[in-house]
């Protein structure tokens, strides 16, 4: 997922490495004023120095401005890149496991602004660390040992922060995802809520996953502010300490002034990464799990190969042993389903609810992918097909309808580009057309959230129109008739006859 992007982050790399090696601008500075400056009282030496050490920062400001950007055209080339493939995996997976996805693509949005955010800065800088604690070893041997002793105790409180604060922040994660989902699915069913008065169980419900995230967010931030606080006070005694080790060998003139508080300077240098990414623990683990979790999502959804664009089919359908099992289960919903009808004809499936007659009507629109078996449609099995080929040429009514946040027009032409003489003999022939233009806007009019502001018999029209726009060769319709009143059926049974002369298989 990284690699889309990754020449941005070779860059941000590069450029860490010359803002690091600016940095010690600042403790060259020291050292030459207090060894050669004031002991030579030079004040053209001073202002030479006090110049350079001016033009080093205003480019180590520069650069980490550069940096930051570049880290966010790296965060957009991943959103171009990725985010559409993150979307169809997401729109795959519903379509097998069903539930709501939406979180996945928060993941996504969390790892990518992170890559903004100032976390990441210290990831880029921590690499560079050894640079100080090398600059210190030439200043004498025993503050180097010092600092790189520092150093590794310092790594180390990183890695028992971690070790702590990992699975309250993990299983935190895991309760407001859960909260999330529950949360999505009660507000898709507000009306059978207030209607029984489902309202306070729902609460109860809910606010039992919310107060286990709460639990254990509070847990992971006692536990991340502790250690912060520890990091701090080590990072601030080291940076006191060596100072005084720096003052013995001054003391033994085995090191000069410069050098000790040089010396100082380079160790804060060099822990301040550590530290924090420590203050940032919690950021960086909800970015990590997030990455984890799109990466897991994009390797079980791997991209659609480049299929066969075939010509329009005629409709033929065959299925030919079709088995299905659910995932994480062993019982097949499906078991050998055998069938074929010619183009143009129309095939009705009766049966009682739960015998899968929805599981076939998936599997012959290409949504479920058969465990054994196949479905072809003029002999090719429909996982030949390009996905998007092989979808202008069906039309599908699902058992639950769920109408678009769009226009009445957008959601019959299903987002597609075309003429609007399509979309009316679209919803004429659905027998919708009338209903229509008594809206407030007529096509134009927003049917909002999943059409919430039509009947359901009107979006279940809809959803007709929807699935015979674009002259489709083959049609299946799930319940086609369950909202609709009289006048409904009757432009049902209408709409059908119409296709069966047009030659259009209907199932």
């Amino acid at each position: 997922m990284l690699q889309t992007a990754r020449s941005y982050f070779l860059t941000a790399a590069m450029f860490s490495l010359a803002i690091n090696l600016l940095y010690l601008a600042g403790p060259l500075y020291m050292l030459q004023v207090y060894d050669r400056v004031i002991s030579s009282a030079s004040e053209v030496t001073l202002v030479m120095l006090t110049i350079a050490l001016l033009l080093a920062f205003m480019a180590l400001a520069g650069l980490d401005a550069v940096r930051a950007r570049v880290l966010t055209r790296a965060s957009i080339r991943l959103d171009q890149n990725i985010a559409a493939r993150v979307m169809t995996a997401i729109i795959d997976r519903s379509a097998t496991s069903g539930g709501a996805r939406s979180q996945l693509l928060r993941d996504f949005d969390t790892f990518r602004q992170f890559i903004t955010g100032m976390g990441i800065h210290a990831i880029f800088d921590l690499p560079w660390a050894p640079i100080y604690i090398g600059v210190i070893f030439v200043l004498h041997p025993a503050l180097g040992a010092f600092a790189l002793g520092c150093s590794v105790l310092l790594v180390l409180m990183a890695r028992l922060n971690e070790w702590i604060v990992k699975p309250p922040l993990t299983e935190s994660g895991e309760a407001a995802s859960r909260n999330y989902s529950f949360t999505e699915m009660s507000l898709r069913n507000t009306e059978v809520v207030r209607a029984m008065g489902m309202t306070d169980g729902l609460l109860k419900r809910w606010a039992r996953d919310r107060n286990r995230m709460l639990e254990r967010q509070v847990t992971a931030s006692d536990r991340a502010a502790t250690m912060q606080s520890l990091i701090k006070f080590l990072r601030l005694s080291m940076q006191s300490l060596i100072l005084g080790l720096g003052a013995y060998l001054v003391i033994e003139r085995l090191a000069t002034v410069g050098a000790m508080f040089a010396a100082s300077i380079l160790l804060g240098r060099a822990l301040q990464p550590v530290e924090q990414i420590v203050g940032s623990w919690r950021n960086l683990v909800s970015a990590r799990s997030a990455f984890l979790r799109v990466r897991e999502l994009l390797s079980a959804n791997p991209p659609r190969q480049t299929s066969l664009s075939l010509p329009r089919p005629d409709g033929r359908l065959a299925v030919e042993a079709l088995t299905f099992v659910p995932p994480l289960t062993n019982k097949p919903i499906l078991r050998g389903i055998a069938f074929g009808i010619e183009s143009g004809e129309v095939l009705g499936i009766i049966g009682p609810s739960g015998a899968g007659k929805s599981t076939l009507a998936r599997h012959l629109v290409g949504v479920l992918t058969p465990s054994a078996g196949a479905v072809r449609i003029d002999g090719s099995d429909v996982s030949v097909w390009a996905r998007t080929s092989l979808g202008h040429h069906l039309g599908y009514l699902p058992q639950d309808i769920e109408l678009f946040a769009d226009s009445v027009a957008a959601n019959i032409s299903r987002f597609q580009d075309g003429e609007d003489h399509q979309v009316i003999q679209a919803a004429q022939m659905a027998g919708v057309h009338e209903m229509i233009l008594r809206l407030p806007n007529g096509y134009d009019t927003q049917v909002g959230e999943g059409g919430a502001i039509l009947s359901g018999g009107f979006r279940q029209r809809i959803g007709l129109a929807r699935a015979v726009y674009g002259d489709p060769s083959l049609i299946v319709l799930d319940e086609p008739s369950s909202n609709l009143d009289a006048e409904g059926d009757a432009a049902l049974t209408d709409c059908i006859l119409q296709l069966k002369k047009r030659g259009t298989t209907v199932v």
